[in-house]
């Protein structure tokens, strides 16, 4: 029974992971650059209405289900090593927990909550958005990478 509740959560785990993956890989391919073409005032509003929208409950579902799955399979992992690839399962919940939930506390969402404050119009607001775009994409960079990277060592482990 414990086995079928870790492949089940597994796989529970690996969807999510992907679909957050997914979302952030198009943030960085596709939204950010074109909110980069616009005027400053337009893309800080845009992005402050994405930063809005985005807290829906069918995101806190996949984003943060996603993450209290991933860690209670880090935490179980070190105590199923005789599972096959138990490892993988570990360290690609770890991923997880680390390089997308914990990074996005820590460094996008301030960042967000800080271009929530400006005003849009403001030579503040354009001065911020230069800096915005540079930090916050690179960082969403690494999130999209560890995500997949959680995601594909999280569907290895069911193999």
């Amino acid at each position: 029974m414990t086995e079928d509740l870790i492949t089940t959560g597994t796989v529970a785990a690996a969807v999510g992971a992907a679909l957050v993956a997914g979302l952030l890989f198009a943030f960085s391919t596709s939204v950010m650059p074109a909110l980069r073409q616009r005027p400053a005032a337009e893309g800080i509003s845009a992005m402050q209405a994405i930063n809005s929208t985005i807290l829906n409950p069918l995101f806190g579902i996949v984003f943060g289900g996603t993450m209290v799955l991933c860690l209670v399979l880090a935490v179980t992992a070190p105590f199923t090593t005789d599972e096959s690839h138990a490892t993988l399962r570990g360290i690609g919940s770890a991923l997880y927990v680390v390089g997308v939930f914990v990074e996005t506390m820590v460094v996008n969402v301030p960042m967000n909550d800080r271009l929530d404050a400006v005003d849009p119009a403001s030579d503040e607001g354009a001065s911020y958005w230069r800096t915005y775009l540079r930090q916050w994409t690179a960082w969403n960079h690494v999130r999209a990478l560890l995500g997949t990277v959680a995601a594909v060592l999280l569907v290895v482990s069911l193999a």
